[in-house]
């Protein structure tokens, strides 16, 4: 396990660059937090390194988003379903199991439905506007 500090959102989107930088496709990041913990802001660095050059918003309304960079980005938010079979109807297995990086926001709900090598990424923002970041499962070198 993995515990790191960040003390603003770029220090947030710069953590979020050096695990791009390592992600290989098939990997599956599953965030955990709070409304407004980082998700999302975590999400647009992992996307900088993956070049994306589109927009990351939260696709809590359209449910996956999908972005091209040097591999496919799924962006999913599971926040307004209820449980592991609506997510297994919206056909996220060619994402989860394909050429791409998926991430999962409020995967709390779906985590039976996530392959075991997933990478959990729980986000806990702190009185002082910090967030503690702990990754589990983290498969790769330790990040600098």
């Amino acid at each position: 396990m993995i515990s790191i500090t960040t003390h603003s959102s770029q220090e947030t989107i710069d953590l979020g660059k050096r695990i791009g930088k390592m992600l290989k496709k098939g990997d599956v990041i599953a965030m955990q937090g709070t409304l407004a913990a980082g998700k999302t802001t975590i999400t647009k660095g992992i996307a900088e390194a993956l070049e994306i050059k589109e927009t990351i918003t939260s696709p809590t309304f359209c449910l996956i988003s999908e972005y091209q960079g040097k591999m496919p980005l799924y962006h999913m938010d599971v926040y307004r379903l209820d449980g592991g079979e609506d997510f297994i109807n919206l056909g996220t297995d060619d994402m989860i199991y394909g050429e791409g990086v998926s991430i999962i926001e409020w995967s709390e709900k779906i985590m039976d439905e996530l392959p075991k090598k997933t990478i959990v990424l729980k986000l806990e923002p702190q009185e002082d506007g910090s967030r503690i970041i702990t990754i589990d499962n983290w498969p790769y070198e330790q990040l600098n």
